[in-house]
C-alpha cells in the first residue's frame, strides 16, 4: 500500500472515530461435511485464530463462529474438501447484535 493510501486510510478510520461511527465486522459461516472429513487436524492446526477445535474422534467444530475472520484457510487446505467458509447474509449478521 503507497503512503498516500495508507494516510487517506487513516484519516478515514479518524473521521470515523470522531464521528462515532463504527464500522460492522463482517461475519462468516464455516460448514464442515464431517462424512468426508478423515480427521487429518489441518484446519484446527492451522487456523490463525484458532477457533477450530476437535471432539473425541478427531472431527473438527467451531469454539466460537463470530472470531471467524473469513480467511479461508481451512477449506483452501482441507484435502478432502470437507469445509465450506461462507459470508453471512445481512439478515443472519443483524440478528447476532
Amino acid at each position: 500500500m503507497s503512503k498516500e493510501k495508507s494516510e487517506a486510510a487513516s484519516d478515514q478510520s479518524s473521521v470515523q472515530a470522531a464521528a462515532g461511527t463504527k464500522r460492522r465486522k463482517k461475519l462468516y459461516e464455516v460448514a464442515f461435511y464431517h462424512d468426508w472429513c478423515k480427521a487429518c487436524g489441518i484446519c484446527t492446526a492451522f487456523c490463525p485464530q484458532q477457533i477450530i477445535l476437535s471432539d473425541k474422534a478427531g472431527k473438527p467444530w467451531i469454539s466460537e463462529m463470530d472470531r471467524c475472520t473469513g480467511c479461508r484457510f481451512c477449506e483452501i487446505h482441507c484435502p478432502d474438501f470437507a469445509i465450506r467458509v461462507s459470508p453471512r447474509s445481512s439478515m443472519e449478521q443483524d440478528g447476532d447484535d
